[in-house]
This record gives C-alpha cells, structure tokens and sequence, in this order.
C-alpha cells in the first residue's frame, strides 16, 4: 500500500492600504499569480518557512503574527494535494536589491477586486479563499502551532 505524502506548504497574506502582496511567476509553463508561498523545508516550522518564502519571492522581510488557516486543496487532473498554512502578519523591511526565486517575475500589489479578476490567472483557489478569509478577519494565534524538536 503506498502512503498518502501532501505537498506541506506554506503561504503569506499582506495587506497594505488595501492591496495584497502578490507574486507574478511562472509555473506548469504559465504565467500565473499567487501569494508568496513555497514548500516547507525539512526541519524548518511554518511560521519560519512562511518569512523565508515571503523574503525570496519579493524581496519584504515577514514576521507572521496569526496563522490564517490551513487549508487542503487538491490540484485537478492531478494527485497532488497541498496542505497549506497560511499566515498574515507585518512587513518589517524591504532590500529592493535582493534577487528574486528563481521563476518569480515580480511581485505585484492588488486590491482584492484585482485579484478576483484574474481568474484562471490565479495559481489555485486558495489564492482568493485565503485574502477572503483575511478580510472576515479569521486570525488564529500561532501557539496553536507546536514544534517538538
């Protein structure tokens, strides 16, 4: 019997003055838009994970400050599925110098209206679910994340 493995990622929702962080890349040879958000790392937390993945792909330094969720979506055609925690937090720094992820063309501010507007341009549903989740005000304190080491 071959044992179920999801894809553990991890995900970064920030807000400013009504736009959200995301990052233009290319990926399964589109160009599509996600949140900055990447793979969890052997031996990395989520919480560390979310800042890294966010600091790579756009160059902002991310202290994550509430898990927004975690969220299972399976890829259609596929059998992939992502296990997603997706955090927000606060922005504490930007190094405009800073090479990007390999993939990643730019990272992109967008209203939430902007992003609805995108469509199949999203990289997957989780893309509008969680800046959604984000504006209900859903926020979980990160202690409900345990690290035994």
């Amino acid at each position: 019997m071959e044992i179920w493995k999801p894809h553990v990622t991890v995900a970064s929702v920030l807000e400013q003055d009504g736009k959200f962080l995301l990052v233009e890349e290319e990926a399964d040879g589109r160009v599509v838009y996600n949140q900055p958000a990447g793979h969890l790392e052997e031996d990395e937390s989520p919480i560390a994970g979310a800042a890294r993945e966010t600091r790579e792909e756009t160059r902002y330094d991310f202290v994550p400050e509430a898990l927004l969720g975690v969220y299972r979506w399976r890829k259609p055609d596929s059998d992939i599925t992502y296990l997603r925690f997706a955090f927000t937090g606060r922005i504490t720094g930007h190094d405009p110098a800073r090479a990007l992820d390999s993939g990643i063309l730019r990272p992109v501010w967008l209203s939430r209206d902007e992003v609805a507007a995108l469509g199949d341009a999203l990289r997957s549903p989780l893309v509008l679910r969680c800046i959604d989740d984000y504006i209900a005000g859903k926020r979980y304190p990160l202690e409900l994340l345990t690290e035994m080491v």
